[in-house]
C-alpha cells in the first residue's frame, strides 16, 4: 500500500528488501526503532510504516515533505 501511494504521487522510491538480509534488517531496525516492514525514510527522516505515511497525507503533510519545503 506504501508502494501505491507514493507511486500515486510520481515519487521515485528504493525499495530495500530486508527479510532475506539479517545485515540490512539490523540496519532497519537501529535507523528506525522497529523491526516490522515497510519503515520508510524520506532522506535521513524516518517516517514509519504505511499508516504514519498515510496519516502525513491525510494532514496535508506528505506532498511539503517530499518535496523537501
Amino acid at each position: 500500500m506504501a508502494k501505491r501511494l507514493l507511486q500515486a504521487k510520481g515519487v521515485d522510491y528504493h525499495d530495500v528488501a530486508v527479510d532475506a538480509d539479517s545485515e540490512r534488517r539490523a540496519e532497519m531496525m537501529h535507523r528506525s526503532g522497529r523491526y516490522t516492514v515497510p519503515q520508510i525514510f524520506v532522506g535521513e527522516r524516518h517516517v514509519g510504516g504505511y499508516d504514519d505515511l498515510a496519516a502525513l497525507d491525510r494532514a496535508g503533510e506528505l506532498d511539503p515533505l517530499l518535496r523537501g519545503d
